[in-house]
Parts: C-alpha cells; sequence; structure tokens
C-alpha cells in the first residue's frame, strides 16, 4: 500500500535518529516554507508536530519562515498550538471575497487572519516564548520594487526577474532581506550571509505587521510600510528572496525539521521559473525532510496540492470543499509519523540521502 507521507535524511540526520530514537531535543531548527494554502497538507502533521513531539523537549530551537511559514510558526509559540493550528486552518480556508478583490481588501482579510490566530495575548507568547526563537523573514524592496504604485512596481519587478534569472545574488539591487527575531539575539540557524541580511526585533507592537508583511505578494497584497522597530521603507513577502530557504547555509549542530509540501526545494520565488535553480537535498547531512508522497498528491481531488490559483479557478464553495477535501486527508500524514515514533525502527521507509 502507498504511503502518504515521505521521509528523507541526510547521512548524520539517519545516524542520529537510529541511535538515538526520534526526539525532539536532536533538533536545532525548525524550517517553514512559502506556499500560500499548500499548507493544508501539513496541517494535521503540524498539530501533531507543534501540539507534542516538538513540546517533549527542553533544549531552545530556532524558528525560521518565510510567509505561511511564518504564520505557521506563529501557531508552535501559542499556549496551545493544535488549537492555534484550528483557527489558522478555519480562517484561512473560508476566506470570501465577492469578486476579483483588491490588495487592500485581500491584505483586511489577512489581518483578520492574524488577529484571530493570535488572539489578545498572541504576540506577548510570540515574543517572549522561552525556548522558541522566532525568526520570521521578510523582504524590503529597493528602488521601483519599494513602489507603492502598480506601474512602477511592475517595473522593479520585472527587473528583478531579469536579474534573477543571470544570478540570484542580482535580487540585492531590489530586495534587502530583514529578519525580525525575538529573544535578546538572532539565531536564525542559517547563515544568512548570501544577502544584504537585516536583524530586526519581533516586539509586541510589530508582530502582526511583521507576519502580514512576510506573507505579503506584491500585487495581491499591500506589503507593509515602515514597520515598527524598523528601517523605514515597503515590506513585502520573505519568499521573494527566501521562498524554500537555500539548506546548503545551515550551519547548526542539531538536525533540521522541514516539514514541506514536498521533495523539491527551490531557493527564491522567481526560482520557480528555472528549472535549474532548484537546490538538490542529497548533501545536507543533517536534514530531516517530511512531505507528502507522490502518490498521496497525485490522489488529491485535481491531482494535486491547493495553491493560491484555487481562489480564481474554483467558486467560493467548491474551493472550501477541495480544500476540507485536503486538509482530511492529510491526517494521514499525522498517522503515519505517528506510527514511526513508535516503530522499534526509527528509520522505517525512510529515503537515506547521500
Amino acid at each position: 500500500m502507498a504511503r502518504a507521507l515521505s521521509v528523507y535524511l541526510g547521512r548524520e540526520a539517519a545516524r542520529r535518529i537510529n541511535t538515538q530514537g526520534w526526539s525532539a531535543h536532536l533538533f536545532s531548527l525548525l524550517l517553514g516554507a512559502s506556499g500560500g494554502p499548500k499548507w493544508f497538507v501539513l496541517s494535521h502533521l503540524d498539530r501533531l508536530l507543534f501540539g507534542d513531539f516538538l513540546r517533549g523537549g527542553d533544549s531552545r530551537l530556532s524558528v525560521l519562515g518565510s510567509s505561511i511559514g511564518s504564520w505557521r510558526h506563529a501557531c508552535l509559540a501559542m499556549p496551545d498550538p493544535a488549537a492555534a493550528i484550528d483557527r489558522l486552518e478555519t480562517a484561512y480556508l473560508n476566506q470570501h471575497y465577492a469578486s476579483k478583490p483588491t490588495t487592500a481588501e485581500v491584505s483586511q482579510v489577512s489581518l483578520d487572519i492574524l488577529r484571530e490566530v493570535l488572539g489578545a495575548d498572541g504576540a506577548k507568547a510570540l515574543v517572549n516564548h522561552p525556548r522558541f526563537d522566532s525568526h520570521i523573514v521578510t523582504a524590503r524592496g529597493r528602488g521601483p520594487a519599494a513602489a507603492t504604485s502598480s506601474a512602477l512596481l511592475a517595473t522593479g519587478m520585472g527587473a528583478a526577474a531579469l536579474g534573477n534569472a543571470v544570478s540570484r545574488g542580482l535580487l540585492n539591487h531590489h530586495f534587502q532581506r530583514v529578519v525580525f527575531h525575538s529573544g535578546a539575539q538572532a539565531r536564525p540557524g542559517l547563515r544568512l550571509d548570501d544577502f544584504d541580511t537585516r536583524y530586526c526585533h519581533l516586539r509586541e507592537d510589530n508582530v502582526c505587521a511583521v507576519l502580514h508583511a512576510s506573507g505579503a505578494i506584491p500585487f495581491v497584497l499591500t506589503g507593509e510600510r515602515d514597520i515598527v522597530g524598523a528601517p523605514p521603507g515597503q515590506y513585502w513577502d520573505g519568499g521573494i528572496i527566501d521562498y524554500h530557504f537555500d539548506l546548503g547555509q545551515y550551519c547548526g549542530e542539531g538536525l533540521i525539521l522541514y516539514p514541506h509540501f514536498s521533495a523539491k526545494v527551490i531557493p527564491g520565488w522567481f526560482d520557480k521559473f528555472l528549472p535549474w535553480r532548484k537546490a538538490a537535498i542529497n548533501d545536507i547531512d543533517k536534514l530531516v525532510l517530511l512531505c507528502p508522497s507522490e502518490s498521496f498528491t497525485a490522489d488529491l481531488p485535481f491531482g494535486k496540492i491547493p495553491d493560491r490559483s484555487d481562489f480564481s479557478r474554483l467558486p467560493h464553495d467548491e474551493r472550501v470543499r477541495y480544500w476540507e477535501q485536503c486538509v482530511e486527508r492529510s491526517k494521514a500524514l499525522a498517522e503515519e509519523f505517528a506510527d514511526l515514533l513508535q516503530c522499534s525502527d526509527p528509520l522505517r521507509g525512510a529515503t537515506l540521502l547521500g
């Protein structure tokens, strides 16, 4: 019988897990990728990881995410992570627009979703969590990429796309990576030295704006202007630079835990259109990547996981039903990982990298 969950283990990750079993203390970095509604296929796995597995340890954990990855991670820091994921899932799934919405309308809905997830004390919990060091990635626009005018912004984004096709490093001319972190010191787990990177403190009065900015796709949302406690300017989706992250930058001693939508890792958003820019995971020795199997994805309605095109492709009620079916099917990933945690062979069914 085909498995729903694929488990990919780097050589060092496999060695440690084989020796010590599955334990939260093995991990020093949790990664969360951009991807919008793709996260629905991870929602039940997140409930298990955030609400049980990771809270079973006592060591500090660096948490690094962009866009929906940072929204998911915000749930981890809440007093009841599973309940926070419930709130995120319900609010995100049921967002509704009578017609093609403006960027202001989508941003307002996004902010409402975040306020629902955080509640009255969520920002305080995120900023002050005693174990989880949160890092939220945003992209601060430069030149035309910092514009609020659609025409000028289109010029900036077009230039960024062309430059990125030549060299990923040319994105530096259009965006600065700004990482907002909890705690006194940034501990992102990745070197993040490939771009001009600025670190700023997460504060109770900027958490919602930072999370909104981290998922603010240009032309879809408004982004955030002049975030409190950060350099002035226009802040966009962190996935523009760090869509799935460059795993080769890992500098931690523990393992990387990466619940992801597939086994494909694409460094930046513009790299989606460049087949040669996909990053190999075979040489990431400390990687633990959990994702839906290809057979699981093929068996979903429409043969794919949810994505943003569903908003325009499907009527509201049909989209909601489809996403609900994907969420229900995602229970299989959590069930298989729960079985693996209890299995006498901790490497059972895993794909060993390298």
